[in-house]
Parts: structure tokens; C-alpha cells; sequence
């Protein structure tokens, strides 16, 4: 079983720190990268692709210095190497505008506002996980303890149609 790459960007290491303590039941089964910028981030899904990886999934802040979140995104989304890669969105400063750009030009999965709850996050992280293990052609029981359900039993029931 190969690790799943769980990707947190933040310029706030307070923040990093959080995602990093709610995301720890995924450490069995997948690696959790913390980076504080776009470009930290774009060194590390380079360097997971020189190796015929992707990130699994890819939780970005919002509001950063240099390029912001929605950009990135969108440039992560263009991407063919992380086709594949799910995007959640973390801010706590977005406006209506901002929401509808990250939607129509970085295709997120899924948005999520500062502060969230660890249940919420955990959640959410459980079902886009299950999501790309199946995209991906992964054996899911290898990663039955961090799978959703519901997710699972959705995404399989349409894959065997």
C-alpha cells in the first residue's frame, strides 16, 4: 500500500499546526505535508510527480502572500499530472466573488470556512479521500480505515455500472 499525499498550505504555521493535529488519524495511511506557500507547495507536487506520484488531496488557504489560493488552484487544476487531485479550499476571508472564482476557475471539491470543526474537516477529508482512492484504481480495503462509507459504496455502485 502506497501512502496517500495529504497536501496543507497555510502561511499561518499556527494554522498548519491545527490541520496537522486534526488530520492525524490519517498518518496510517497517508502522508501529511505542511507548506506555507503556492510555491513550497508546487516544489513538493513536482517533486511527487518526478517519482509518477500525485497529491491525493490538497487543502489550501485562501488569503496568502504572493499568488492566493484560488489562483494556485486554478493552476493546479490545469495541471494534467494531478488531474486526479482533490482540492478543498480554507478561508475565513472570501467574499461571494471569491467563492464563484474558485468554483468556475480552480474546480475545488469543496470549501470549507476558518474556523472549522474537526469533525467537519475530518469528514469531508474522509469522503475525498474515498473519492480518489477509487479515481485512482487503488485497492480501498488497504485504506478501509479512513474511508467514508456512504462515499465508498456510491462511487463503486457507479464505477460497476
Amino acid at each position: 500500500m502506497s501512502k496517500l499525499s495529504i497536501i496543507c498550505v497555510d502561511d499561518q504555521r499556527d494554522v498548519l499546526a491545527a490541520l496537522r493535529k486534526d488530520l492525524e488519524e490519517f498518518r496510517g495511511v497517508g502522508e501529511i505535508v505542511a507548506c506555507e506557500s503556492a510555491d513550497e507547495t508546487m516544489d513538493v507536487l513536482e517533486d511527487l510527480a518526478r517519482h509518477g506520484k500525485e497529491a491525493a488531496l490538497l487543502i489550501c488557504d485562501h488569503v496568502m502572500p504572493g499568488t492566493n489560493g484560488v489562483d494556485f488552484l486554478a493552476r493546479i487544476s490545469g495541471d494534467l499530472r494531478f488531474t486526479r487531485t482533490k482540492k478543498i479550499l480554507l478561508t475565513g476571508l472570501a467574499s461571494h466573488q471569491d467563492t464563484i472564482a474558485a468554483i468556475n476557475r480552480a474546480r475545488i471539491d469543496y470549501y470549507i470556512e476558518k474556523p472549522w470543526t474537526r469533525e467537519g474537516l475530518i469528514a469531508v477529508v474522509k469522503r475525498f479521500l474515498t473519492q480518489y482512492v477509487i479515481e485512482a484504481g487503488l485497492d480501498y480495503t488497504a485504506y478501509a480505515s479512513v474511508m467514508d462509507q456512504d462515499t465508498l459504496y456510491r462511487e463503486l455502485h457507479l464505477k460497476n455500472r
